[in-house]
C-alpha cells in the first residue's frame, strides 16, 4: 500500500508532460497559420508555462514534506508520461520499448514510495545548521569539490566535453541544489505552520546556494544538450542526479539512518527498476523527420480539414 505522505511529488510530477506537449503542439498549430505569429501569442504555449510553473513549485514544495531519497527518484514519472501524453497530443507511435519501460518505472516507482526512509523529525533552522557543520557533510562536501575540481580542468584546460564529464558536473551541482532545496522548502512550511524560521541567516544562505547551483547546472547541461542528442542526455542525466541527490540525502539529512537492510535493499532495486526503465523508453528513440516538403495539418490536435503549408 502506498504511503500517503509519498504521494505529494507523484501527483506534481504528472503535470510535467503536459508542459512539453503544449509547447510543441502550439509550434505545430503556428506552423500551419498561413501568417505565422510569434509563439508567445499562442493562448496554448502560456497554458503549458503555467503548468511548468505549477510543476516547478510543486516540485519544491515536495521537498518539505518527502525525504530527497524519495523526491528525486520520482521524476522518472514525467519521462513516462511525456511517452504516454505525446502518443494522445503528438499522434506519436506508441512503441513496445515504451509499454515496458513504463512497466518497469511504475513497479519501480511503487517500490520507491512504499519503502522510502522515513524521516518525521521537523527540519528546522537551527537543525540546518548542525547538519551543515556535522563531519560526514564536511568530508562529502570536500571530495565533491575535489572531483568538481577535476572535472572543470579536463573541462576547460583540456577540452574534454564528454557526455559524462559534462552530466557529472551537473550532478555534482545537482546534489548541492536539493539540500537547499529541501531546507528552503522545510523552513517557509514551518514558517506557515507558526514557527517562524524566515529570520535566521541560512534560510537565505541556502537560497543563494540553491541559486548558484541551479544557474551552473543549467550551463553545464545546456552544453550537454547541445553536443549531444537528447535521448542520452535525459537517461543519463536522470540516473546522474538521482544517484547524487540519493548521496546527498543520506549524508547531508542522515536519511536511511534507522531504516531496515530490507527496505534499504528494496529502495535500492526500485530505483534501478526505474533506471532501466527511462533506458527502456529513451533507448534508440529518434525524432521523427518528415518525408515530405508540408506538414499535414489534419494530423495536428486541434485542427479539422486536409490541407498542407509549404515549409
Amino acid at each position: 500500500m502506498f504511503k500517503k505522505k509519498n504521494l505529494t511529488h507523484l501527483e506534481f510530477e504528472v503535470d510535467s508532460p503536459f508542459n512539453y506537449s503544449t509547447f510543441k503542439c502550439t509550434h505545430l498549430r503556428l506552423a500551419c497559420e498561413t501568417e505565422p505569429k510569434p509563439y508567445y501569442t499562442s493562448k496554448l504555449w502560456w497554458c503549458g508555462i503555467t503548468l511548468l510553473g505549477l510543476g516547478e513549485v510543486g516540485n519544491v514544495t515536495a521537498y518539505g514534506f518527502a525525504p530527497v531519497a524519495l523526491v528525486a527518484p520520482l521524476g522518472c514519472v514525467s519521462v513516462i508520461g511525456s511517452a504516454f501524453i505525446s502518443v494522445l497530443f503528438l499522434k506519436k507511435t506508441m512503441r513496445a520499448a515504451d509499454i515496458l519501460g513504463g512497466t518497469l518505472t511504475v513497479t519501480g516507482t511503487y517500490l520507491l514510495v512504499t519503502f522510502a526512509p522515513s524521516v518525521p523529525q521537523e527540519l528546522t533552522a537551527r537543525r540546518v545548521q548542525n547538519y551543515l557543520v556535522s563531519w560526514p557533510f564536511l568530508v562529502y562536501l570536500i571530495l565533491e569539490i575535489i572531483i568538481f575540481c577535476i572535472l572543470l580542468y579536463f573541462y576547460k584546460r583540456k577540452a574534454v566535453k564528454h557526455i559524462v564529464v559534462l552530466l557529472m558536473m551537473v550532478a555534482l551541482l545537482a546534489s548541492l541544489t536539493v539540500i537547499a532545496v529541501k531546507a528552503v522548502a522545510s523552513m517557509i512550511t514551518l514558517s506557515v505552520k507558526g514557527k517562524m524560521q524566515l529570520t535566521y541567516p541560512i534560510f537565505y544562505i541556502m537560497i543563494v546556494l540553491m541559486a548558484t547551483s541551479c544557474a551552473f547546472q543549467v550551463k553545464f547541461l545546456n552544453q550537454a544538450t547541445h553536443l549531444y542528442e537528447v535521448t542520452a542526455v535525459v537517461p543519463i542525466n536522470f540516473a546522474f542526479f538521482t544517484t547524487s541527490a540519493i548521496i546527498s540525502g543520506v549524508i547531508f539529512y542522515q536519511e536511511f539512518q534507522s531504516a531496515a537492510l530490507l527496505n534499504v535493499f528494496m529502495f535500492l532495486f526500485g530505483c534501478l527498476l526505474s533506471f532501466l526503465g527511462v533506458f527502456v523508453i529513451a533507448r534508440n528513440k529518434k525524432e521523427e523527420h518528415l518525408q515530405i516538403p508540408f506538414i499535414d495539418c489534419g494530423h495536428i490536435p486541434g485542427k479539422w480539414g486536409f490541407f498542407s503549408v509549404s515549409v
